[in-house]
């Protein structure tokens, strides 16, 4: 991927910031949806987002699983969706647990590590699809779904085609840290805890006794905040048992279908430094490891810019694996 950022927009943070709040998402009409709601094994459920029209079943289907308290209105979302619908593919947003809008029924949210989830998507969108299936998953999404892939081995193969993931933070530990400190910490730690803190006191209005509610109330930090609720529900220790388990970084050799790991050198959320290197990682893995771009941000042209970019980039890379 040979992306040069804008002139007028320097820097990781901002290539992070502007993007998500500014930028042009689509070059077409406004991305419209159409809502699943579909029961899951353990009694609960989650929601999936169709761009509507749908074409044929024949034709390819692009799955996006979206990044931490993402949705299918997040600017990357709409911008893969606007990609989708020019080249005529289908295309589908589940939503993980409680991002719908709608908190879950179940003692469990979503986690980096969930590839248990992600596989029975799959596996159902794949049942409802004669066409190729491509996944694409965007920062905490794309973790996940390279588990997934890892997990699966050699019988991801008659799921799907190929997967990508995109500004992930495959080292969980690595991201943790930067996350947590000097300004990622004041705007960052706080914009996401500002909407996991009361989506966690509902579940606990839901479920009480879940966990401890003072000890979420005083959490700063993700690594905080895991530590009393993202790790226990869901079958870790700690905070570091669930970021050692769940990162995909060590595991990326086990992947068996094309896969593609892109991540911005300047990322303010995943540090350069604990990025893989091509020796690290199987014969199946491409990786995309350009200079600028930040965390899902990829900005192109004249003020305000477009997000584009990087869904004309990945889509066609996993159109071309596709076709192989």
């Amino acid at each position: 991927m040979n992306y040069v950022a804008p002139w007028w927009l320097p820097g990781g943070n901002l290539q992070t910031i502007w993007p998500a709040l500014y930028a042009r998402r689509v070059f077409g009409p406004h991305p419209q949806y159409r809502r699943e709601r579909w029961d899951t094994p353990d009694g609960d459920f989650i929601d999936v987002d169709f761009l509507d029209p749908a074409p044929d079943r024949t034709r390819p289907l692009l799955v996006l699983f979206h990044g931490l308290e993402g949705s299918s209105r997040s600017h990357y979302a709409e911008a893969f969706a606007d990609w989708a619908r020019e080249q005529g593919w289908a295309y589908a947003v589940p939503h993980f647990r409680g991002c719908s809008g709608e908190l879950n029924r179940a003692p469990r949210a979503y986690h980096s590590g969930d590839f248990e989830e992600i596989d029975w998507v799959l596996r159902r969108l794949r049942g409802e699809r004669a066409g190729p299936l491509l996944a694409v998953g965007i920062s905490l999404g794309g973790n996940a779904l390279m588990r997934w892939a890892e997990e699966m081995g050699e019988q991801a193969h008659p799921v799907a085609n190929a997967v990508a993931s995109v500004c992930s933070p495959i080292d969980l530990a690595a991201g943790g840290w930067a996350i947590g400190r000097g300004f990622n910490r004041l705007v960052y730690t706080r914009m996401f805890l500002n909407t996991m803190k009361p989506k966690a006191l509902q579940k606990l209005a839901q479920h009480p006794g879940l966990f401890d509610q003072s000890a979420l109330l005083a959490a700063r930090d993700l690594y905080e905040f895991d530590n009393v609720f993202t790790a226990p529900l869901h079958g870790f220790r700690s905070t570091e048992d669930y970021w050692g388990r769940a990162s995909a970084r060590p595991h990326l050799h086990q992947i068996r279908i094309p896969a593609l790991v892109v991540n911005a050198r300047n990322d303010p959320f995943v540090p350069a430094w604990c990025l893989p290197q091509g020796h690290e990682v199987g014969p199946h893995v491409t990786l995309w490891q350009p200079a600028h771009g930040g965390h899902v941000g990829f900005p192109q042209g004249p003020l305000p810019g477009h997000v584009r970019t990087l869904p004309d980039a990945v889509g066609g890379w996993l159109a071309q694996a596709a076709g192989r």
